[in-house]
């Protein structure tokens, strides 16, 4: 079985962004270079962009893959987010188109959510689902302190912010029907979108710092006086909310370099419940770069 991760010996990217819908890639790197990286869990959803910016080392992924190919429940979350992993990243910017659910969140505006309720039936949400059980805490689904620095950067910017929010991620494909968005009006969530889940969930047993930047696009298919959502309104304003989530995705790589580790990057510490002991060579190494601190220590426990 092949892990994509037993070629690369040391770490090659501090910082990932995962560019949603109409954010294929980034302008402002130096050293761009394009890899291919398999993961036990199969291919990403494309090759990983690696290059600098100010002197941080950062990993691009064009989430549903460049020329937008890949729907919400087809995308291959798993392995996007082991491959960033593989990669050293330890934080992660995720952009995100969504719909508004409030009147005062206006198209062209951004979000950043602090809490996430999952819609989604048909999606692995889970790295470990072989022959081991992790179960993380996820009351606060995005890293906190890089939700700040995202804040932080875009007040350098003329873009409007709401924070906090609630993000209600669906299956999708299609948009929702009007009675469910009127009944998640009622729930009081923030924005609704198709992406973020699993992907923060995954995000979390890897012990990356997670944050979202939501762009706004429409107001669903809910408000009285709006026109019901549809890709051609969409695009229309994609296009200016993604220039203006590069500057301050730049702003905000550049905050980033003096940040410390904080615990999301410790969130398997007590997590996983099957004794590591009972771990089976083949599932050690398909879980090398998840659990690597772990198995380091059971290793180191054996040669005592």
């Amino acid at each position: 079985m092949s892990t994509g991760t037993k070629r690369i010996r040391k770490p090659q990217a501090d910082i990932a962004i995962i560019g949603g819908s109409g954010l294929y890639h980034m302008e402002g790197f130096t050293r761009l270079k394009e890899i291919n990286v398999p993961t036990p869990f199969g291919k990403p959803s494309d090759s990983i962009i690696l290059g600098s910016f100010e002197g941080v080392n950062i990993a691009f992924l064009a989430r549903h893959g460049r020329g937008h190919r890949t729907l919400p429940s087809g995308i291959n979350y798993r392995a996007n987010i082991h491959a960033l992993k593989s990669l050293g990243v330890s934080r992660v910017f995720s952009v995100s188109a969504v719909g508004s659910m409030k009147e005062k969140i206006r198209p062209g505006d951004f979000v950043l959510p602090d809490q996430f309720i999952d819609r989604t039936t048909q999606r692995l949400n889970t790295f470990f689902d072989q022959g081991i059980v992790a179960h993380v805490a996820f009351a606060d689904p995005i890293c906190s302190t890089l939700s700040s620095l995202l804040w932080e950067a875009s007040q350098k910017t003329s873009v409007k912010v709401h924070r906090p929010g609630t993000y209600l991620c669906i299956e999708g494909p299609q948009f929702s029907t009007r009675a469910e968005s009127l009944l998640y009006r009622k729930w009081g969530v923030d924005v609704i979108g198709m992406t973020n889940i699993p992907e923060a969930k995954l995000a979390r047993e890897a012990e990356l710092c997670y944050a979202t930047l939501a762009l706004v696009t429409d107001y669903d298919c809910w408000h009285e006086t709006e026109a019901a959502v549809s890709v051609g309104a969409i695009l229309s304003i994609m296009h200016k909310n993604v220039e203006m989530a590069k500057r301050v995705l730049h702003h905000a790589l550049i905050l980033a370099k003096g940040l410390r580790p904080c615990s999301c990057q410790t969130a398997l510490e007590h997590a996983v419940i099957t004794p590591l002991s009972r771990i089976s060579p083949t599932l050690r190494t398909r879980y090398q770069v998840l659990l690597k601190r772990q198995l380091s220590t059971l290793l180191h426990t054996k040669k005592r």
